[in-house]
């Protein structure tokens, strides 16, 4: 069995020795630049981790784990133009670093480097990889609508909000477990409940994620925190605000979200205020909780040794106890 710092090493090793072009610089430059920010690295070791459970040798799985991480990387480059972020990781994103032209592109070119190591797949594997990868690929895309769509809508369910952020987060850790599991040698049925711990395990992260963005400490967190409610986003926060406030606050919260002459410090705390009020941090808490059990119950029907899942449950254990 590897351990975590193992595979982390597997991980930062195989990105050490990507190799893309050089010219033309601003297509390929950006690729690099993004990927070199870091980040947790969570699909490729979580795709490793998947495949250690069934086999001591992890080797067939590195080429689409890598993969797995260039295209969660290429989201991130368009997410953030959409977003009109500033910053991702602590660092300028991408097209602010150059332009927003520059940014799409490199993201599209970094869709086809993802690609091209998956193809690099056990080609005995490869139709079961690709069928995986390739349904995930157009899942995200649609949980990325549907949040574009959400923002303009005057009411958002939790239920759909939920969906939405399956799609646009959970699937890919889903995917990320799964094809680690195939690649391991796993059986269906133990590639499936890869599957749901993966897609659990994200629904807990994204909202720990939507969390941390009011309540965490940016100089952990990477960047700048009430992100979310200036933006006016329906997290999961800000649905349950809407829908548990008292009147009074439910109108307070509204004239503050239409507010656009409003300062961002006075947003944030304002709205934070309601949160506080209504109970939404332990509203969240509860929620992550029940999706990371969900999780860690599909862990414990896998059939394997209970040895061999003591690295994947300390990693969920970890991820779950982040702070960035």
């Amino acid at each position: 069995m590897y351990s975590l710092n193992d595979l982390q090493a597997i991980v930062e090793k195989s990105f050490g020795e990507l190799q893309l072009p050089i010219e033309p610089r601003n297509l390929y430059e950006p690729i690099s630049y993004t990927l070199s920010l870091g980040g947790k690295r969570v699909r490729p070791i979580l795709c490793l981790m998947s495949a250690n459970l069934f086999s001591d040798i992890v080797d067939k799985a590195v080429k689409p784990a890598i993969a797995l991480e260039i295209f969660h990387n290429f989201t991130l480059i368009h997410d953030d133009i959409m977003d009109n972020a500033d910053v991702r990781r602590g660092k300028p994103t991408v097209h602010k670093k150059w332009n927003p032209n520059v940014a799409i592109l490199s993201g599209d070119a970094a869709i086809i480097v993802a690609y091209k190591y998956v193809a690099q797949t056990d080609p005995a594997l490869l139709p079961e990889i690709l069928k995986v990868f390739n349904a995930t690929a157009l899942e995200v895309c649609d949980g990325q609508q549907f949040d574009m769509e959400y923002e303009k809508l005057p009411v958002v369910t939790e239920d759909d909000y939920l969906r939405m952020i399956e799609l646009k987060t959970s699937v890919l850790l889903a995917a990320a477990a799964k094809i680690g599991a195939i690649l391991g040698g796993a059986s269906l049925q133990d590639g499936e409940r890869l599957y749901n711990f993966g897609r659990n395990l994200g629904l807990a992260f994204q909202l720990q994620d939507d969390l941390l963005d009011t309540y965490g400490d940016p100089k952990v967190f990477g960047k700048a925190i009430g992100g979310d409610i200036i933006s006016n986003k329906k997290t999961f926060l800000m649905i349950n605000a809407l829908k548990l406030a008292t009147q009074p606050s439910q109108v307070a919260l509204q004239k503050i979200l239409k507010n656009e002459a409003i300062a961002p410090e006075e947003k944030i705390a304002s709205v934070k205020a309601i949160y506080d009020e209504v109970g939404v941090k332990e509203i969240t808490e509860k929620k992550i909780d029940f999706y990371y059990k969900l999780a860690l119950a599909e862990i414990a029907k896998i059939s394997v040794r209970e040895e061999r899942k003591e690295a994947i449950l300390s990693y969920a254990e970890k991820i779950m106890g982040r702070k960035s």
